[in-house]
């Protein structure tokens, strides 16, 4: 039995994007329809707010006062001692607002210094994964998608990890971490809803992906060939996203959706649990935030 802690009793809509600060020794995630991402300082226990105008799909850390964030407008660049948002670049020009409901989600910063980051597409198989880079460049790097999601990256930077939580099912990739360059891609696993439809992900320095499994209340651990090797029961209904994180990086924080119809008591919250074997960092996008740009309205 893995005992499970509270990191913050701030419930989320739907709790998303957890990302370890270890420079701040502080997690950032975001509560995704509210528009608002938090940073809890986790000596001081003080817990600092972020708001925008618009759904935060994802983010990641943008050098050492940025991010990078995924909006349904598109991905912008933010300023956190300004509280500055300046538009990068829309990976999906003007569909967003043709189609209400579809925007940006699942995204990370990968080895390449690049934001991966895919969409929802409500009307069928039509969305799809991009890398975002500095320069304002989207590039399409995989099509035939329903709701991208579970980004994550093998320690050497050689492996993409990707699932799709429409499709139910899980995929990795040989990467370049240089170019960015996606090569022999396989399905390795299909979790179906009892065995927890795959949402957001990370992997450990064993090679191992840890996906949320948002329909069955639990963490799957699955070996580089998609093996369920381990499952770890929550106490929240919906788990949305896990990273790793803490001084040695063996502390687990997962988010969480809240549905008031259906929530359990700790359901949008967001948990911690300690593991055996230390996560793989992730990286910094290669910009710094502009210091100019449209702002945000955030407020601590």
């Amino acid at each position: 039995m893995v005992a499970v802690e509270i990191v913050s009793d701030v419930a989320c809509r739907v709790g998303e994007s957890p990302v370890w600060d270890a420079g701040r020794n502080c997690l950032w995630w975001c509560d995704c329809p509210a528009g608002i991402i938090r940073a809890l300082d986790m000596a001081s226990g003080q817990l600092e707010e972020h708001r925008f105008a618009e759904p935060v799909g994802s983010f990641g850390l943008a050098g050492p006062d940025g991010l990078v964030v995924a909006l349904a407008s598109g991905v912008g660049l933010y300023r956190i001692s300004t509280r500055r948002l300046t538009m990068l670049v829309d990976p999906e020009p003007g569909h967003a607002a043709a189609h209400p409901g579809d925007r940006l989600n699942d995204g990370k910063v990968g080895p390449d210094g690049a934001f991966w980051i895919g969409s929802i597409h409500k009307g069928g198989p039509t969305a799809a994964l991009f890398r975002v880079t500095a320069d304002g460049r989207a590039e399409c790097k995989v099509t035939g998608l329903s709701t991208s999601n579970g980004l994550a990256f093998s320690a050497d930077g050689r492996v993409l990890f990707h699932s799709d939580s429409g499709q139910r099912w899980i995929e990795r990739h040989d990467l370049d971490p240089l170019t960015g360059a996606l090569s022999n891609r396989r399905r390795i696993a299909m979790p179906g809803e009892a065995e927890g439809r795959p949402d957001g992900a990370a992997t450990d320095m064993a090679g191992h992906y840890w996906s949320a499994g948002v329909s069955a209340g639990c963490l799957n651990r699955f070996t580089p060939d998609g093996v369920l090797e381990r499952r770890i029961i929550l106490p929240v209904k919906r788990p949305t996203m896990v990273c790793f994180g803490g001084p040695d990086m063996r502390t687990v924080f997962v988010t969480s959706i809240r549905r008031p119809e259906d929530a359990s008591e700790h359901c949008g919250k967001v948990l911690a649990l300690r593991v055996d074997v230390a996560g793989v960092p992730v990286g910094s996008f290669a910009a710094e935030p502009p210091s100019g740009g449209r702002h945000a309205d955030g407020k601590g």
